[in-house]
């Protein structure tokens, strides 16, 4: 059987209540029953004197008087009884029963020898509530004294008696008063329990039914009606919390997958019909070469978005796994413009700022910066127009603890920029502005999602800057481990002394690659023209120290590399 908070709360204390209840009234009961036996052992304690005063012949000669003197004590006695509502006997030292106020309440004549001895070690008189084992005809309260003549020798006992009925009237009020009172103080907290857990457990059950809808598959359902402070109201908020991030991730999840469908539709769709088109005849022999390389573009732009969503799916989820070592940040930096060389010739764009002048240890996975610096600069070329300029500047701030550094990666072009309403979107997955510059320029949507998140894992941060018409500046300011100073020449056994030339219409491409080699131990030589490097490929083979490594630009001002 379910039982709810509310009838459990109540249960708990009705429990509670009663409980406490019957102990107060207990422990009350015994507080004014010993009162009132000490109320009446005084009372008696009191009679004591006078009654003896009253049967002094009884006391001293341990005698009854006779005739009119008996009379006259029975008078006395009686009156002694009524005035203190008590009624009182005499006993010779055997325990007899000799003289009585009112004989009729006696049921017996004979005291049990047992209360006589407990009596007489008595330091003043001896209490004791009951029957004397049936020589009264009620329970009563008794007070007994031993009674001694004036030589010291016991000449009986006085038992003076209150009956034990008033008592049995006390306890039956208190019983009828103290049953009231509880049943009042029960039906009071009844209705103030009632009405306090309805307080708290209507915004419980209103956080179990919005919770119990929202488990049904009801994700715009949210807790209202619950405001305040307090813990309740502290579960309603953080399950609202809860609620919009659940449908806010539903709803990415949604626009992630139709992001997807459309971004596998489209270079799909454009393989199908060029496929088709060889197959059917449709694209004559002489133009499927053309057709085939477009289809190999596509395919190549699948096998990207593939790899990005994977990246970016393992960022995510937290399953990428850091290989951080020691390596020089600007080798990196600069095999990722290399890697990007041919693009930046193409696209006849200028880059500026890359020098290998710059030896940094830093303590990071050297991949995830590569993979920064690719996204960003490969952005960068997309949306630089011909005759542009990429700046690379990388700025050593002044605020890292001894023994780590904050390098800050600023990557700028004067390209086409953003509008402000995208750049508030440029980091999420497949956001792409809709104009009619961009919608030309291929990309899977995922370089920019992917670089703030290994920013974010690297404890980073990533910002930019832009303007429509003037450029987008990118920076990137991640903390890493340093090692300062130049880095010693790690020479290659197997390289040493090897001839190499490099070729490259561009100065600092060949300037650089030759300090690499160099620095592995090859004799490294360099040339602006594909012509030269011809004639000095001839001549070190007719010297007989040809060249064992050849670096050529692929397209070449002069001639075809």
């Amino acid at each position: 059987m379910r039982k709810s908070v509310s009838v459990a709360f109540f249960s708990l204390m009705s429990t509670l209540l009663i409980f406490g209840t019957v102990i107060m009234g207990g422990s009350e009961l015994v507080l004014f029953s010993n009162y009132f036996a000490q109320e009446r052992y005084d009372v008696l304690d009191e009679v004591v004197n006078v009654a003896q005063r009253t049967a002094s012949h009884l006391v001293q000669e341990a005698a009854l008087p006779e005739g009119e003197e008996l009379e006259a004590l029975n008078t006395k006695l009686e009156l002694i009884g009524e005035s203190a509502e008590v009624y009182l006997f005499f006993t010779d030292c055997d325990g007899n029963v000799v003289l009585a106020s009112d004989p009729d309440d006696l049921a017996g004549d004979v005291v049990e020898a047992s209360v006589l001895e407990k009596s007489a070690k008595a330091k003043e008189n001896y209490h004791i509530f009951g029957t004397l084992d049936g020589v009264l005809t009620e329970k009563s309260y008794i007070s007994v004294h031993e009674m001694r003549s004036e030589s010291g020798e016991c000449t009986g006992y006085l038992f003076l008696c209150s009956s034990g009925d008033r008592l049995v009237e006390f306890r039956n009020e208190f019983f009828s008063n103290f049953f009231l009172s509880a049943c009042l103080m029960l039906l009071v907290a009844s209705v103030l329990t009632k009405v306090m857990m309805h307080k708290l457990t209507d915004p419980i059950q209103k956080v179990t039914d919005a919770a119990q809808r929202f488990g049904g598959g009801d994700l715009s359902v949210r807790v209202e009606g619950v405001d305040g402070e307090g813990e309740v109201a502290d579960l309603a908020r953080t399950f609202n919390k809860m609620a919009d991030n659940i449908q806010s991730n539903d709803n990415s999840r949604g626009q992630f997958m139709g992001n997807i469908a459309h971004e596998l539709r489209t270079p799909m769709t454009t393989i199908k019909g060029f496929i088709d088109g060889i197959l059917d005849g449709t694209i004559p022999p002489d133009m499927q070469n053309h057709y085939l390389q477009l289809v190999s573009e596509e395919t190549g732009r699948l096998a990207r978005l593939i790899q990005n969503m994977l990246d970016l799916s393992k960022l995510e989820s937290g399953e990428y796994q850091v290989n951080a070592r020691m390596f020089n940040i600007w080798e990196t930096l600069t095999g990722v413009a290399l890697a990007a060389e041919q693009r930046i010739n193409d696209g006849m764009i200028e880059l500026e700022g890359l020098t290998m002048d710059e030896k940094v240890l830093v303590y990071a996975d050297p991949d995830l910066i590569h993979q920064v610096a690719y996204n960003l600069l490969d952005n960068a070329i997309k949306f630089t127009p011909a005759g542009g300029t990429i700046t690379l500047r990388i700025v050593q701030k002044q605020t890292a603890p001894k023994g780590s550094a904050d390098y800050e990666f600023h990557i700028r072009d004067n390209g086409i920029g953003m509008s402000p309403a995208f750049q508030e979107h440029i980091f999420e997955q497949f956001a792409r502005e809709e104009t009619s510059t961009v919608s030309g320029i291929q990309g899977t949507g995922l370089g920019m999602a992917i670089t703030r998140n290994i920013v974010d894992m690297m404890g980073g941060t990533i910002e930019v800057q832009t303007e429509q018409g003037r450029g987008t500046e990118f920076t990137v300011c991640l903390p890493m481990r340093v090692q300062t100073g130049r880095r010693g020449e790690e020479k290659i056994e197997e390289l040493a002394g090897l001839k190499a030339l490099v070729v490259d219409d561009d100065f600092n491409t060949c300037d650089s690659v030759t300090k690499l080699l160099t620095r592995v131990g090859m004799r490294a030589e360099w040339t602006l023209s594909g012509r030269e490097a011809v004639l000095r490929a001839r001549q070190s083979i007719e010297l007989g120290d040809p060249c064992r490594a050849y670096i050529i630009d692929w397209r070449l001002p002069d001639m075809n590399g």
